[in-house]
């Protein structure tokens, strides 16, 4: 692979803004020196030698740039990733939704859906699964498309599970899912009240009231501006002492509303709305 790929800052903006015109998906507020590295990785992967192969490409063909999207907004997850974020959720978080008649609860930028089946099944241990509805969004349709049938890797089960148990589950895992050859499908009731839809935080609005909102890991690729608008948005979106969960490596310091959020934890990153 020819990894000598030197992209200028020039030719990134360029890319950026065909992406806007040509496709409609504005990566403008998206921090600039990550963006660089996966447009990089996404030229690596297609063996283009230069940014005119790229442009050639996003202009011309349309399944390249569902793969190029696909491959540029890739977020790692897995099942119960970071576990203590989970405990938190089961000990501080939970038991306080449970006096809700109806509960919902807003995955934004999903990616393949991991993070919203471990919630589900927090839920169905707490006996709140029945009376929640959850949101799961993401940027990218091929993301939302393979969270929605729920298949997971088998090979990833074995760290799944490992992690479900520091996160304090007490159930055998494997009754969460049914393995199919190298696959293990995650269960039917613990997909049927999962909403997965389409939902650009650089663009989009409010399109609900939530008691819970998990965002982990995305802002981390947003520049201040576009952090800022995101975690506006979620604060819309929020019924009154609603909770916000982000990334490990993410915080709300750079937000111009951090005052209007209480800590619930701060090693998890767990914040509740201000009445």
């Amino acid at each position: 692979m020819n990894s000598h790929i030197n992209l200028t800052q020039d030719e990134l903006e360029e890319i950026i803004d065909l992406i806007r015109t040509q496709h409609g998906y504005d990566f403008s507020d998206y921090a600039r020196a990550s963006l660089l590295r996966r447009v990089t990785r996404c030229m690596n992967i297609a063996e283009f030698k230069t940014s005119y192969e790229l442009k050639y490409h996003l202009t011309n063909d349309k399944t390249f740039f569902a793969w190029f999207l696909e491959t540029l907004t890739v977020n790692v997850t897995e099942m119960f990733r970071d576990p203590v974020f989970y405990k938190d959720l089961r000990e501080k978080v939970i038991p306080t939704l449970a006096s809700y008649p109806v509960i919902k609860i807003w995955h934004a930028g999903c990616a393949t859906g991991e993070e919203v089946y471990s919630m589900s099944i927090l839920l169905e241990e707490a006996g709140l699964l029945s009376r929640t509805r959850l949101y799961a969004t993401d940027l990218n349709p091929i993301n939302l498309e393979r969270a929605r049938q729920g298949i997971i890797p088998l090979k990833q089960i074995k760290e799944y599970t490992l992690n479900y148990i520091k996160s304090g589950g007490q159930i055998d895992f494997s009754s969460y899912y049914t393995a199919h050859y190298d696959n293990a499908m995650i269960r039917k009731e613990y997909r049927e009240n999962v909403v997965f839809a389409q939902h650009n935080l650089a663009v989009d609005q409010v399109f609900n009231e939530f008691q819970l909102i998990c965002c982990r890991n995305v802002m981390i690729y947003f520049n201040q501006e576009l952090q800022n608008r995101a975690v506006h948005l979620f604060y819309d979106s929020l019924s009154p002492l609603g909770y916000l969960g982000i990334g490990i490596k993410e915080s709300l310091l750079f937000t111009d509303i951090q005052q209007q959020f209480e800590v619930v934890s701060s090693g998890s990153r767990i914040y509740r709305r201000k009445k």
